[in-house]
C-alpha cells in the first residue's frame, strides 16, 4: 500500500472515528423529555450584571425535538417565549411570542445569528444539532481542566445553514459529554461555551452550569440550570403555536 492510499485511508479512519464519538455521546445523553428552570446572568464588558429567569421543556429524541422556553423575570420580558421544532434533515423552526403585542412571529433563517434577547447566545445557538449535519474529524486528544478529551472539528454540511465556518469541540472521553465548543468565523475563534458544572442526574450525566463567551464584544452570560427532571410527562400539545400564545 503506497504512502498516499495510506494517508486517505487514515483519514477516513480518523472522520469516521469522530463521527462515531458524536453519535454515542447523542446517544448516552438521550432522553425522552426535559424539564427545567434556569437563570441567565448576563455580563458586559464593564462587569455589570443583568439577570433573567426562565423555565424550559422539552420533547422527542435528539434532532427531532420540540422545545419551549418561556421567561418568568424580570417583568420586562416576563411571558416572552420561544418555540423551536428541531429537524434531523434542515435547519429548526424558531417562532418568538410577546405577549405585550400579542403576536408571535417566525424567526427567519437570516436572523439566527442575532443575539438573543441580549445574551451572549444567537438564536442558532439554541437549536440542536443532529450528527448527521455535520461532517467530523478527530484533531486528537487534549486535556480539559484536568479531564482528558477527545478534539473533534465539526464542519456544517452544505445543505445546513449557519454562521459558523466551523466548531471544535472537546468531549470527555470518560463519560462522553461535550464540555467545551470553539465556534469559527473562516479563520477567527468568534464563541467559546464552556460547560463549567457537570454532575448527574437521575442517571444522566448533565451541565448545570454554562458560560458563553463573546470574544469579540468581551461579553459573556452564563447559564444556570435548577430543578432539572428527565423523562416526564409532557403533553405533545404544550409544543404548539397555540399553547405559545396561551401562555402555556
Amino acid at each position: 500500500m503506497n504512502k498516499l492510499v495510506l494517508f486517505l485511508f487514515a483519514g477516513a479512519l480518523l472522520a469516521q472515528d469522530a463521527r462515531q464519538i458524536v453519535e454515542e455521546s447523542q446517544k448516552l445523553h438521550r432522553s425522552r423529555s426535559q424539564q427545567y428552570e434556569g437563570v441567565l446572568e448576563v455580563y458586559d464588558t464593564k462587569g455589570g450584571k443583568n439577570e433573567k429567569r426562565w423555565q424550559y421543556a422539552r420533547i422527542g429524541s435528539y434532532g427531532e425535538s420540540r422545545s419551549v422556553l418561556r421567561f418568568l423575570a424580570p417583568p420586562l420580558v416576563k411571558g416572552v417565549a420561544l418555540l423551536v421544532h428541531n429537524h434531523p434533515d434542515r435547519a429548526s423552526d424558531q417562532w418568538m411570542w410577546t405577549p405585550e403585542l400579542n403576536r408571535d412571529r417566525r424567526i427567519a433563517l437570516q436572523d439566527r445569528s442575532t443575539r438573543f434577547f441580549g445574551t451572549d447566545f444567537s438564536f442558532e445557538d439554541l437549536e440542536e444539532r443532529d450528527v448527521d449535519q455535520s461532517d467530523y474529524k478527530l484533531l486528537g486528544e487534549e486535556a480539559l481542566n484536568g479531564q482528558a478529551c477527545y478534539k473533534i472539528e465539526s464542519v456544517a454540511k452544505k445543505s445546513r445553514t449557519t454562521q459558523y465556518s466551523r466548531v471544535v469541540i472537546w468531549v470527555r472521553k470518560d463519560i462522553l459529554l461535550p464540555v467545551q465548543f470553539e465556534m469559527y468565523v473562516k479563520a477567527e475563534v468568534v464563541k467559546r461555551l464552556i460547560h463549567k458544572r457537570v454532575e448527574k442526574v437521575q442517571n444522566v450525566w448533565s451541565t448545570l452550569e454554562l458560560e458563553m463567551n463573546d470574544l469579540k464584544k468581551k461579553t459573556r452570560t452564563v447559564m444556570k440550570t435548577e430543578k432539572l427532571k428527565y423523562d416526564v410527562a409532557l403533553p405533545e400539545e404544550q409544543f404548539t403555536l397555540q399553547a405559545l400564545r396561551r401562555g402555556e
